[in-house]
């Protein structure tokens, strides 16, 4: 053979990788060069390194917003993974030859500045012509591909042709036409004609490059992508390096997930299927070429079985017949992945994919995580972020897997040390931090309200999108904490919104860090001398009564926040009644403030409660106001008991009559409606009042209130609905269960034909 040896392979191919590591041993080259970024070679000698685990990336990122990202994942099976393993077991030189990362940067850069204007552009256009432009959008290579497959998918025609191939030599002939053909079909479309011509220009100018150091061609590997093996043969021919945009960037290397893999996000050579391929993998070793099937079948049953489904060893043997006997029928000797999975849904399901999904995915994606060894290609943020991990012990939830962490951060009495007597309080400060600057390792799990101001609940999962947040956020601190610092401090200042603020404050006591929450306070008390809007000043009001509920737990010093939640509180008692002047869209955003504003003053006893029962009384008895506002401040006079029975019935005798319109009658039952329910169900007169109030009305004003009755009872639960049936059975004089029952069964054709009209009820507005 003379000239360069081009290997083509896809990114993610066990078959790939396998027969790789065969050429190269049957070449002995001097030299392999590898499409890969040609800056990510100083990564080399941590990707080689033992305790570093596929899968891994490395992500490069700008220096400056907008932050701009690429990822280069590698899997066990990635033919530049072996490939670089295998150069560093037999000394062989090593070169990476695609465009610097920063280029890539640039470029991905300008395609979505290019993006963004094209989209205004036709924003633009279409106002102008008032109809919307078709998008001018390029084929996909791969829809392409797939229509002209005969399996109709590329994926299968990739897996039957190639990762099964019988040799070396077969792979490489294989993968090289394959890519010859997919670059001929790609150039008559005209997809990343571009990029692609100034990717191949620096490859060649690496191969050129090394040939003119005293490398004979003949001793030279170039392992690329198949599409590129033609636009490289012609490395001899003599042209400038061509000239690069550049973004100034960094690189880390960062562990990697099958998940991550199986999305393809940020990634284009990904595959579907990361563990099942690794299954391949696995069997060329060990060379059993039946061996993913087996693999895949067994986990399958294996799955089943854990989760409390039957699943035999009969099953998995007809199954592995069955797979055999379809990959025959597609002209094939090895099954696919599809072949395996039809197999398993025929014999193991029994028909039913549903029944097999989940033990599926699992064996298909994997949970597999990689790992990279402590301090290697870190930033500064990372590193603070895993010291914390450990020192928090917190690192066995570094997992795909979710699980549930519950702390309590009341000091462990028990504890041997400090830091051991605050752990779980330490664990809450870090994971709100994290929490702040966007990093989803945890999620903090909405808790009951009557439930301990000690106990916090989070979910934990670990992802691939973390450690990118994480990368980014290095550019606003060196550490969690200086980055969550000025997170808030960027919110506090670019907001001109109270509640924002008061959420910031709120963030940063949650933090344990006392002197962003200073600087957020005083920004706070600013704001809180301007004219704010009832919704506005409620959500601050419920976040600053958060801080001081939690205060103690959490060891802040509340007392600034204190006299701010005390002017906003005279202020929301004295504008309630204005605000309750609107429509009912704007009705609901104001029932959800009068609750904050209602659970703050329940939780805080330095509220002086005569003022709330004030602004209470004054709503629920004016007629001049929204009537669903009225009727929940009804019910929370009632609930607070400050309205007695006989002012209830006169209330609901008032408000439910035949003069007052049947739609303000029912919006204010549906107000009413809204808390106690359990109080209301047991006053009996309340019922037989709306009893009388339906029976005066005519059949079109019962018309105008079944709307809004259907509404005010719409997430009634059964058991609610139950015990109004048996209120209306004694009043009715009938048996309360077979009021209930008749009440829950399905409408008949004309009842339901008369709900469905009510839809088109003309209002008359």
């Amino acid at each position: 053979m003379s000239g360069v040896n081009f290997f083509g392979i896809r990114h993610l191919s066990p078959a790939g990788a396998f027969f790789l590591r065969e050429f190269l041993i049957e070449t002995k080259p001097e030299l392999v060069i590898i499409e890969a970024p040609m800056d990510f070679e100083d990564a080399v000698s941590d990707i080689v390194r033992s305790e570093t685990k596929p899968p891994f990336a490395i992500l490069a990122y700008t220096q400056s917003v907008p932050i701009r990202t690429i990822l280069y994942p590698f899997a066990e099976y990635s033919p530049e993974y072996q490939a670089i393993k295998w150069c560093d077991e037999n000394n062989v030189k090593l070169k990476f030859m695609d465009l610097p990362s920063e280029t890539f940067l640039a470029l991905s850069d300008e395609r979505i500045r290019e993006a963004e204007s094209d989209i205004d552009e036709n924003n633009n256009q279409d106002e102008q012509d008032g109809q919307e432009a078709a998008p001018d959008q390029k084929p996909d290579v791969y829809e392409l591909l797939s229509e002209k497959s005969e399996d109709g998918s590329h994926e299968t025609f990739w897996e039957r042709t190639l990762e099964h191939c019988e040799n070396a030599e077969a792979y490489h002939l294989g993968a090289n036409l394959f890519g010859a053909n997919v670059r001929e079909l790609s150039e008559k479309n005209g997809i990343d004609e571009k990029e692609t011509a100034l990717r191949e220009g620096c490859m060649r100018s690496v191969i050129r490059s090394a040939v003119k150091d005293g490398i004979s061609p003949e001793r030279i590997v170039v392992v690329t992508g198949a599409y590129h093996v033609e636009g490289l043969k012609t490395w001899e021919t003599d042209e400038e390096m061509p000239t690069f945009p550049k973004l100034p960037s960094l690189h880390t290397l960062m562990p990697y997930s099958y998940y991550r893999l199986s999305t393809r996000s940020g990634y284009g050579a990904g595959n579907k299927a990361p563990a099942y391929y690794e299954l391949i993998w696995n069997g060329l070793c060990k060379n059993d070429r039946f061996y993913a099937a087996n693999a895949y079948l067994s986990k399958i049953a294996e799955k089943m079985r854990v989760s409390g489904n039957a699943a035999s060893s009969a099953q998995v043997i007809e199954a592995l017949r069955l797979s055999k006997t379809l990959a025959q029928l597609h002209g094939g000797n090895i099954p696919t992945l599809r072949d395996i999975r039809d197999a398993a849904t025929t014999c193991i399901g029994e028909g039913s994919f549903a029944a097999i999904s989940a033990a599926v995915a699992d064996t298909e994606i994997g949970t597999r995580l990689g790992e990279i060894p402590e301090g290697v290609s870190r930033t500064s943020i990372q590193d603070d972020f895993y010291r914390l991990l450990k020192e928090l012990k917190l690192e066995k939830y570094r997992s795909v897997t979710a699980q549930e962490l519950k702390l309590d951060l009341r000091e462990n009495l028990r504890a041997s040390s400090e830091k051991s007597a605050f752990l779980d309080l330490n664990r809450s400060y870090f994971l709100h931090k994290l929490r702040v600057l966007g990093i989803d390792f945890a999620q903090l799990i909405p808790s009951k309200q009557d439930s301990a101001t000690w106990a916090e609940t989070w979910r934990i999962q670990w992802t691939t999108e973390c450690e990118i947040v994480l990368v980014e956020s290095a550019l606003k601190g060196d550490t969690i904490e200086l980055a969550a610092a000025y997170e808030i401090k960027e919110t506090v200042e670019n907001t001109g919104d109270i509640s924002v603020i008061a959420k910031a404050v709120e963030d940063a006591f949650c933090c344990g860090m006392s002197k962003a929450a200073g600087y957020a306070v005083n920004a706070l008390q600013a704001a809180a001398a301007d004219n704010i809007p009832f919704y506005e000043t409620a959500k601050t009001m419920f976040s600053l009564s958060n801080v001081i509920s939690y205060g103690d737990i959490r060891k802040a010093d509340c007392s600034a926040v204190e006299p701010i939640l005390k002017q906003l509180y005279y202020r929301a008692c004295l504008i309630m009644s204005a605000s309750c002047i609107c429509g009912d869209d704007a009705a609901k955003e104001t029932a959800n403030a009068i609750n904050m504003i209602n659970s703050v003053e329940l939780a805080q006893g330095f509220l002086e409660t005569e003022k709330w029962t004030k602004a209470l009384s004054e709503v629920s008895f004016r007629d001049d106001l929204n009537t669903v506002l009225s009727g929940l401040c009804a019910a929370i006079l009632l609930e607070r008991n400050k309205i007695t029975n006989d002012e209830l019935k006169t209330e609901v005798s008032r408000r439910l009559s035949k003069g007052v319109p049947a739609d303000l009658g029912a919006g204010w039952f549906e107000g009413l409606a809204m808390k106690n329910r359990n109080g209301l169900i047991a006053r009996l007169s309340l019922w037989e009042s709306l009893d009388d109030y339906l029976k005066e009305l005519d059949d079109e004003e019962f018309k105008r209130a079944l709307v809004f009755l259907r509404r005010a009872f719409a997430d009634f639960s059964s058991g609610e609905k139950d015990a109004i049936a048996e209120n209306l059975g004694e009043i009715w004089g009938l048996n309360g269960e077979e009021v209930s029952e008749a009440l829950n069964a399905p409408l008949d054709a004309a009842s339901q034909q008369v709900i469905d009209d009510l839809s088109g009820f003309d209002f008359d507005f």
